[in-house]
């Protein structure tokens, strides 16, 4: 049963002139299969070397609006999404999420709203002239083809659009206890395309909405009792019967609310997540995690809760949580100790008691005033094969075997340059930050985000990684990022950055991994970065 909700239909058109955004040459790097092949670095992949595609700039409120005050929008609003002052806090980007295919990207922002950009598909074009095709605005990139295509076609692998803009949680106020709920998107999550139509999951702190989002290129027309305005027509002045028809219309994209799971978390919500089952999803939050049927609205199943009797005795929260990617049984949630506890829902129904707990015993060496804080895990993810897991702390990537509680099997350093200013980075709040981290397709290759707009990949093969980084000066298509270093003290080289030189307002918190291409998108601020590796 559908929740009788007044139908939200925003509307923007797919090919907006404003919205065709170059996008370069995205190498192919399957195998026949279709499955992802394994990166290496020789061959340019993995830590190799990356080219950027493209920076999307989220549409700003501002230039939302004026798109919709005047008709020919492109000169007005390119100079509002070149402009950053024009950028506000409810611009800046707070989820990236990739759907199952990677043909769509959507990010929410701290605002409300959701912005999902399309991947047009692969086209051959003739070769209009030596370096332009359609004028000025699209750069084609020649390379060798195979000797059955013509000499003067070229590939020109699709442009990333703005697909769809709506919003999708508006700000609110619990008047029992006296508490403004933010309309930041916390998470967005796919389900898999089963029609035509696109379904995703958002999520403030509060409320999980389920939306559809879907095309309409057919309008009706043809009405008995409505005039061609939608007015009620008198019955008396009806002599004759007409039979309805559909005609064509430009391309329109809409997204409706089909469901809406509220008032069930005290806490703010933390992690969303789909079960491999498809009929189910889990909600986290602070200290508790409910499972939820898509279909049932008002009631969800309380699966795990870490409240204690006495507010006073709480030790530690929930930070993320997530379901195993084939066992519909399993998940996991990590907690501000730096512990994880595996779940298994076969074995009761509230999962108080976990299955396996794992936990790396602290070097008593090591312990500081800032020990707890740095251990807290920001997130956590499932590999792809569901054999591991990848957890996140402040200064470190860790990932874990399932078969091995003791210890994480790998233990990546992301910025321990950083452990020195702990002091420095408590006092500006910095070390309370949250970051994401993300598997490539193959679960070879991890990347997540630090400071100073930069991020980093690690091969789990060849054990080698790479700084890079995400900013406005790199921000020319097709430029090829050049590896950051970090110089902790003693001379600084050239190339090289000072640890006392690095901005902490700018960090990359999200980043996403396309499911079976080497893309990968960053966000910084209300900048989205599109990335590819380099193929010769």
């Amino acid at each position: 049963m559908l929740l009788s909700l007044p139908a939200l239909h925003l509307q923007t058109s797919k090919h907006h002139p404003l919205f065709q955004l170059p996008h370069g040459r995205l190498g192919p790097w399957c195998n026949p299969t279709g499955s992802p092949a394994p990166l290496s670095c020789e061959t340019g992949c993995g830590v190799g070397s990356w080219i950027l595609v493209c920076r999307l700039l989220v549409p700003t409120q501002v230039s939302l609006l004026s798109m919709e005050e005047d008709i020919d929008t492109r000169k007005i609003n390119n100079s509002f999404l070149r402009d950053h002052s024009y950028a506000t806090e409810a611009d800046i980007i707070s989820t990236v999420e990739f759907n199952h295919t990677g043909e769509l990207l959507a990010t929410g922002d701290k605002g409300g709203r959701v912005v999902i950009f399309q991947r047009e598909q692969e086209v051959l074009v003739e070769e209009q002239t030596p370096d332009v095709v359609l004028g000025s605005i699209l750069r084609v990139l020649k390379f060798s083809l195979p000797s059955l295509q013509s000499k003067n076609q070229v590939h020109r692998r699709g442009e990333y659009n703005v697909y769809s803009t709506f919003q999708s949680h508006e700000p609110e106020f619990d008047y029992l206890k006296s508490l403004e709920i933010e309309e930041k998107i916390n998470k967005i999550r796919w389900l898999p395309q089963q029609n035509a139509a696109y379904f995703l999951l958002s999520t403030n702190d509060k409320t999980v909405k389920l939306w559809k989002v879907s095309e309409r290129d057919k309008r009706p027309e043809g009405y008995n009792l409505k005039d061609e305005e939608g007015r009620l027509r008198d019955p008396a002045t009806i002599t004759t019967l007409r039979v309805p028809v559909l005609r064509p219309m430009d391309l329109m994209v809409e997204a409706t609310p089909r469901r809406v799971f509220a008032n069930a978390h005290t806490y703010h919500i933390n992690s969303i997540s789909v079960n491999s089952d498809y009929e189910t999803y889990m909600s986290a939050d602070d200290l508790r995690i409910n499972l939820w049927n898509f279909e049932i609205t008002n009631q969800s199943f309380n699966i795990v809760d870490i409240k204690p009797a006495n507010m006073e005795e709480l030790t530690e929260v929930i930070t993320a949580a997530e379901f195993h990617p084939h066992h519909c049984n399993t998940f996991v949630y990590s907690s501000s100790k730096g512990t994880i506890r595996l779940c298994d829902m076969r074995a009761s129904a509230l999962c108080d008691r976990h299955t396996k707990f794992f936990e790396e015993p602290e070097d008593p060496s090591n312990r500081s005033f800032f020990s707890e804080i740095i251990s807290s895990i920001s997130d956590v993810k499932f590999s792809h094969s569901g054999r591991y897991i990848m957890t996140r702390d402040y200064l470190t990537v860790k990932v874990w075997d399932l078969n091995m509680e003791n210890r994480p099997i790998e233990t990546y350093q992301v910025h321990d340059y950083l452990r020195s200013k702990l002091c420095s980075l408590y006092e500006n709040d910095c070390i309370f930050d949250k970051f994401e981290c993300v598997w490539n397709g193959s679960d070879s290759v991890i990347m997540t985000g630090s400071y100073n707009n930069f991020f980093r990949m690690f091969d789990r093969n060849t054990k080698r990684d790479v700084t890079l980084e995400a900013s406005r000066e790199n921000s020319k298509p097709r430029a090829i990022l050049k590896p950051r270093k970090v110089c902790v003290g003693g001379k600084r080289r050239k190339d090289e950055i000072s640890v006392d030189s690095l901005d902490f307002s700018k960090k990359i918190l999200h980043t996403a991994w396309h499911p079976s291409e080497n893309i990968i998108a960053v966000a910084a601020t209300n900048n989205l970065y599109i990335f590819q590796d380099k193929v010769n």
